[in-house]
């Protein structure tokens, strides 16, 4: 007679546990919703993003700032008189040019109209400076002397119906290495140097330039023989008959 009453309170704590875990199932699986309304209580829409500013063309946006500018940009009301004053200032400019263009060739008019000044014939007549002066030479000095007596004897052996030159140069030869050479020559060569004293003239070859440079020629007579000897200052060793030098 228990067994019904039995049955009945199992299935009754079966259905009861059974709705206690649905609960907080139910509870984290769907979320309460909750409205919220759309303005405030006065139930006015807020201000939209285009109002206080003014209307522009698209065709023409408003410039963006410059690097490093720290100005705010401007605005077309203020941008308006800006442009008003330096189209003004531009227009006073070009008449300012203008007119001192006009002045400046009513003056070139003027002096070209003008007679020009007379040239006194003191001007004219003063020779007008070289671009560069001429620079004086100075005299070189012979590369050999010659004697009075040296002159009368030269002139004396080019004294000839078939005018000759006599050429003074030095050859390797007795004690000491050089001895003088003289010789009739019918044109000078192309490096011999030329000596003119008293209307004679003497070549040295240029073999023996640096040998005989700054030497006096002389004509000396003796009663054994004569002969043309040679005063050189760049001689330093000569041998005892005076035939040969070394320099």
């Amino acid at each position: 007679m228990n067994a019904p009453r039995i049955f009945s309170r199992v299935a009754f704590r079966r259905s009861c546990a059974a709705l206690q875990c649905a609960a907080p199932r139910r509870a984290y699986g769907s979320p309460s919703f909750q409205s919220y309304p759309l303005y405030s209580n006065n139930n006015t829409p807020p201000p939209a993003r285009g109002d206080g500013i003014p209307e522009t063309s698209i065709a023409t946006p408003d410039p963006l700032p410059k690097v490093n500018e720290t100005r705010p940009p401007k605005i077309p009301s203020q941008m308006a008189p800006q442009q008003q004053s330096s189209t003004a200032q531009t227009t006073a400019n070009t008449s300012q040019a203008t007119s001192e263009a006009s002045a400046t060739s009513s003056a070139q008019t003027a002096d070209a109209a003008a007679p020009a000044p007379k040239v006194s014939e003191q001007a004219a007549q003063t020779p007008k400076p070289t671009g560069r002066p001429q620079r004086k030479l100075r005299a070189r000095k012979a590369a050999m002397k010659l004697s009075p007596a040296a002159v009368k004897q030269l002139r004396a052996l080019l004294d000839q119906p078939e005018p000759k030159l006599i050429k003074v140069s030095v050859r390797n030869r007795g004690c000491s290495g050089l001895a003088y050479h003289l010789e009739y020559v019918d044109k000078p060569g192309s490096f011999d140097e030329e000596v003119v004293q008293d209307g004679v003239k003497v070549l040295i070859d240029s073999k023996a330039l640096f040998s005989i440079i700054g030497s006096e020629m002389d004509w000396v007579e003796d009663k054994l023989n004569q002969r043309f000897v040679f005063k050189n200052p760049n001689i330093k060793e000569q041998c005892g008959c005076g035939e040969s030098f070394m320099v």
